[in-house]
């Protein structure tokens, strides 16, 4: 029974100071010396790997063989067994190409005197600048047109002619039909 006031204890008692936590493992190897005085070396084997049927190509050289049914196809399926082709160029084992890098090419350093002396800036108002003018000529030419050929004038369309010319509002009628104008009303 509980003491009176208090809680119930529900610990245990730990074991001895010889008691090992969790799982023993024997030493099999000599440890850190001998890991580095005696490598275990493994040599790789090639990694050879059979590639997939290539039925697109086995199938149109059978039917220029002049195979027409299920069966014809299936014996000339065992008789050429053609392999898909291996897309990759490097396998285990294989030559690398001698002038083969891998990964992306870096992408080209920004100069940072350019970025310190305003230069890309520069660059975009120049552009803004001719672009401008190209514009200016262009409506110069067209001025140049209308006055040497004022009868060459140049229209827009119903929706620039309504923007500049905008229809008169309705007026409002106060029309009724004639059978209310004539309605009797007492005084």
């Amino acid at each position: 029974q509980p003491e009176v006031g208090k809680p119930m204890r529900n610990c245990y008692s730990l074991p001895g100071p010889d008691f090992t936590y969790g799982m023993y493992l024997h030493k099999r190897d000599g440890g850190v010396p001998e890991a580095i005085g005696h490598w275990d070396a493994v040599k790789a084997k090639p990694h050879v790997r059979v590639m997939p049927r290539d039925f697109v190509t086995m199938g149109r050289m059978a039917v220029g063989e002049g195979c027409t049914t299920a069966r014809e196809f299936a014996l000339y399926y065992k008789f050429k067994d053609l392999r898909c082709k291996d897309e990759e160029i490097l396998r285990y084992g294989c030559k690398i190409p001698p002038g083969m890098t891998f990964g992306r090419p870096a992408r080209p350093s920004t100069p940072f005197f350019d970025l310190m002396q305003h230069r890309y800036k520069e660059l975009w108002m120049e552009s803004q600048r001719a672009r401008t003018v190209v514009q200016h000529v262009v409506k110069k030419k067209v001025g140049i047109l209308q006055q040497c050929f004022p009868l060459l004038d140049v229209r827009g369309n119903r929706t620039t002619f309504l923007r500049t010319h905008p229809p008169p509002a309705k007026e409002e009628s106060f029309w009724h039909p004639q059978r209310f104008e004539k309605v009797w009303t007492p005084h």
